[in-house]
């Protein structure tokens, strides 16, 4: 897997939050004010700073905007309903009133790489599929001012870019917490979480943890941002953290508004760890059993070699007595997940059942690979397998000892016993 980056989300987030984690994290601020200098968009600077929360050292990055382009977003007083505007209104004059596909062009003609246009127009598409769903306008026509105000444009163009930056493929995101209450537009009242953010956790499954915090913790854009590059929602069950990077937010609740950004590494266990030859154990296999009493024995050969042919990791059949003391056969097949629909199609083609009985496994598999030792001259293929301990064990392929077995005149069990206690080649 590599590295992964894992956001966690306790004070929820904002796009300017996860912005100032991923620098505090080690994106370059100087690719990023390159980039945004670049773009076909005029009324604004940026700031980045350090501040405290909570007394916590924080990254802080600001959009600041010329009074044409002001907008209260961040303003308390102003949220709460003092003043007569908010950030998820739809047309609000002073703004330019740019669409998506306005928006699509400003990206395109920035100069940022590939990968970073690509994550930054996802993000745009979910936040307009969801501002569209709240006012009930198809998507095209979505012409306002959270997805047209600047501070938008370069929150989600500054997410995008410093990602890029920190070359980051996998995201872990295992939910965001948000508040309750209520926050003021100009069109009057919008419950928390508002509209725009319940249609992306309804549309993208974004994992949602509601608080007792009174206020808004995830904003329409924070939560695009987090279902756009989200890739997981689970966490490895151990992991290093190689770099630890806090983003603050502008808003003051209860709880700090801090978004934590970690950069962890899977810690090698037997299930991730790869031997030359092949992987160490999954951590899952399926078992597929049904029981059959009404099959010719040349059905059940046929049907085994099928299964075998097909992937299945084992089969077997073990006699048993079903109702009315009938002699019957449960059919047993292990395989891997994505070999399940495969496998069960060829026990329904082939054999009389109706039903296949299926049961997710755990298990441990030691890390093996397959090598070569020599007995005199003959080589003799064997598997190598690693304990837990470090120890080493060797356990000859059958075919190739019985191969030797013929070839030197010696019995089957010698062969394999002089393999098992020999040293591996080189």
């Amino acid at each position: 897997m590599g590295r992964i980056l894992y956001l966690e989300c306790y004070s929820g987030i904002s796009g300017d939050m996860t912005v100032a984690a991923l620098l505090d994290l080690g994106a370059d601020a100087g690719v990023l004010k390159r980039a945004l200098a670049s773009l076909p968009v005029h009324g604004f600077e940026i700031e980045i700073s350090r501040v405290k929360k909570a007394g916590l050292d924080a990254c802080d990055f600001g959009v600041k905007l010329d009074a044409q382009h002001e907008n209260h977003d961040h303003d308390m007083e102003y949220l709460h309903g003092h003043g007569h505007g908010h950030h998820h209104d739809v047309h609000v004059h002073t703004h330019e009133h740019r669409g998506l596909p306005e928006i699509l062009k400003i990206i395109e003609g920035a100069e940022i790489s590939a990968e970073a246009k690509k994550t930054a127009e996802k993000i745009f598409r979910i936040l307009a599929q969801a501002e569209a769903k709240a006012h009930g306008v198809p998507i095209d026509q979505v012409h306002f001012h959270e997805v047209g105000a600047v501070d938008s444009i370069v929150d989600i163009v500054a997410a995008a870019v410093c990602l890029d930056n920190l070359g980051i493929t996998e995201v872990a995101v295992p939910f965001v917490c948000e508040g309750k209450g209520t926050v003021r537009c100009q069109h009057g009242v919008l419950p928390v979480p508002v509209p725009a953010v319940m249609n992306i956790v309804e549309a993208y499954r974004l994992p949602v943890r509601m608080t007792e915090v009174e206020g808004e913790l995830v904003t329409p854009t924070g939560a695009a941002i987090a279902a756009a590059i989200r890739t997981t929602s689970e966490l490895p069950a151990e992991f290093t953290v190689s770099k630890i990077g806090m983003g603050a937010g502008k808003r003051n609740y209860e709880r700090p508004s801090l978004l934590r950004a970690m950069l962890i590494e899977e810690k090698a266990t037997y299930k991730n760890r790869k031997q030359a030859g092949e992987a160490a154990a999954q951590d899952c296999i399926y078992k597929l059993e049904t029981n059959i009493d009404d099959c010719t024995g040349e059905v059940l050969g046929y049907v085994m070699d099928r299964l075998m042919d097909a992937g299945a990791r084992d089969v077997h059949f073990t006699p048993v007595y079903m109702k009315k003391n009938r002699p019957a056969y449960l059919l047993t097949v292990i395989c891997d997940e994505e070999k399940v629909k495969e496998l069960e199609q060829i026990l329904f083609e082939e054999t009389t059942t109706i039903g296949i009985r299926r049961i997710k496994m755990e298990r441990t598999v030691l890390a093996r690979e397959h090598t070569e030792i020599t007995l005199g001259e003959e080589k003799v293929k064997v598997k190598k397998c690693i304990l837990p301990d470090g120890r080493v064990r060797l356990y000859p392929e059958y075919e190739s000892a019985v191969r030797v077995a013929k070839k030197k005149g010696m019995p089957l069990q010698e062969v394999i016993w002089r393999s098992m206690q020999q040293k591996e080649e080189g």
